[in-house]
């Protein structure tokens, strides 16, 4: 009864003209943004994060988790159409779905990964809604030693399940926490890495790390590329899907919304994870395992309904537990700490208007992409035709206000002027940033919970395995490091993701 009445409380928020307008507006400007090929809802959070400063806190977060769904369904639309994938997990959709616009079913590609999302994501939301208070109750049970156990275990994730070379994403994860650390010691008061710059005394501001790195980083990166891949002629006539697409492409998005529900939890890569699953899955149970590669319509239903499932799966562990499971995420929470909201296990009974209006908005985010995307696009299809020398200008000026906006400093300008071309030159040696903006993200609250644990225990590291359950998280962890060394894992790693 309880469950159905916060449901209730969160429509009644959610659903209230001013957060509809909100939601609406940043589902319509992630697409816009995330269909331009190379950007993504990562990049794209960075660029329009700035805009939801102003807001109401509720309005702000709603418009943000808009803008997250709708660069993701922007990244499907460019895998599907340009055989470009805008993230990492829509590597998958490229396979078959470009395929599927190459004959002529755009339409109806586009159309399953709109309905397969939509599907997922309620299933998603009724999981959170259900999950979200008995876990609560868990994280009620944390202290300094467990969360220092857990953030552990979800850095080192993040590296398991990372693309490319383990000791490269090892290193952008030791190099965001050390920009992490960055500003003044809260124990001695010492300023630490700052080199006499005034402005660095609290630290690199999120904002223009998070625009450099992505932002700018994917604008110099497509300036490089010759894109050579061409958007599908055929047109985008038909949309709704036969009895026989229905029959295929329906157990397809049920599997994989249960796949995507299960590994959204893994911290780290749990959403690229879903996808190469749900999509090994379909393959093996289907009759005709070789039209898979060619076009089968399974092939995009299974992954965008996993893909969607697993994004908003990933958002318990950072709205009960206040980790952030992904880079997308580890930006909304810092920018639920800028409204003043802490994420965490006490966010329901502090703030339940805010959370269960969140929860209940993700339906309501998936509602209006379906409704709001089918009819343009043909639009999008236009807006992919555009030549990206006459984009990028107009997105840098974007950046550029975006990051300047947030403390009038033209020195953020500078340090995200700065960070892009160091994000180049990491993006030219491979390294990915996702793990970067995780270190950054976590590395502050991992060194505060250390500190606290070896003050409550005086010293003794024994307390992180006295304490039952964070010797559960950090034996979980050995095992993780026990897989990296035997050969047989690292093999089936590097097969994993040697399309992305």
């Amino acid at each position: 009864m309880d469950l159905l009445a916060n449901i209730m409380l969160g429509f009644s928020v959610a659903l209230t003209p001013e957060n509809l307008m909100y939601g609406f507006f940043g589902c319509l400007l992630g697409t816009a943004i995330g269909v331009l090929p190379g950007i993504g809802p990562i990049a794209t959070i960075s660029l329009l994060l700035p805009a939801t400063f102003a807001l109401p806190p509720i309005g702000g977060l709603i418009m943000l988790a808009g803008i997250y769904y709708g660069s993701q369904y922007g990244g499907s639309t460019t895998a599907i159409l340009v055989n470009m994938p805008g993230e990492s997990s829509a590597v998958v959709t490229c396979v078959d779905g470009y395929q599927m616009a190459r004959k002529g079913r755009a339409g109806a590609a586009l159309t399953i990964a709109a309905l397969g999302s939509f599907f997922a994501g309620t299933v998603a939301t009724l999981v959170i809604a259900g999950l979200a208070t008995p876990l609560a109750d868990i994280a009620v049970r944390f202290g300094p030693a467990e969360y220092t156990s857990l953030m552990l275990l979800g850095l080192l994730a993040s590296v398991v399940l990372a693309s490319g070379s383990f000791l490269k994403a090892l290193g952008m994860i030791f190099l965001g926490l050390l920009l992490g650390s960055v500003g003044t010691d809260v124990n001695s008061g010492m300023s630490r890495y700052t080199f006499s710059f005034f402005e660095l005394a609290e630290g690199i501001n999120f904002v223009p790390l998070a625009v450099g790195i992505f932002g700018i980083t994917e604008i110099l990166s497509n300036l490089e590329r010759r894109h050579q891949e061409t958007v599908s002629t055929q047109k985008v006539n038909r949309l709704w899907l036969s009895r026989k697409d229905l029959r295929q492409a329906a157990p397809a998005v049920g599997r994989g919304t249960i796949v995507g529900s299960i590994l959204g939890l893994i911290p780290g890569g749990g959403i690229l994870l879903s996808t190469f699953a749900a999509y090994a899955v379909e393959k093996k149970i289907s009759a005709h395992p070789e039209e898979f590669g060619h076009g089968a319509i399974q092939g995009v239903a299974g992954p965008e309904s996993a893909n969607n499932a697993a994004s908003q799966i990933s958002f318990i562990p950072m709205l009960t537990l206040g980790i952030p499971p992904t880079a997308s995420l580890a930006m909304m929470m810092w920018a639920m700490t800028i409204h003043g909201i802490q994420p965490g296990p006490l966010v329901m009974s502090a703030n339940p208007q805010l959370f269960w209006g969140l929860v209940a908005s993700m339906w309501v985010g998936n509602a209006i992409l379906v409704v709001l995307n089918l009819p343009l696009i043909g639009l999008w299809v236009k807006l992919l035709q555009v030549p990206y020398r006459l984009l990028f200008p107009a997105i840098l000026l974007f950046c550029g206000i975006g990051v300047y906006s947030v403390n009038n400093s033209a020195f953020d300008v500078f340090i995200a002027t700065l960070l892009g071309g160091f994000g180049y030159v990491l993006r030219k040696l491979g390294c990915e940033p996702a793990p970067f903006i995780l270190g950054f993200i976590i590395g502050p609250m991992l060194e505060q919970n250390l500190r606290r644990a070896m003050l409550i225990s005086r010293g003794d590291p024994s307390i992180f395995i006295e304490r039952p359950i964070s010797a559960v998280l950090l034996s979980i962890t050995a095992v993780m490091v026990l897989l990296l060394v035997v050969p047989a894992f690292r093999r089936t790693r590097q097969k994993a993701f040697q399309e992305d």
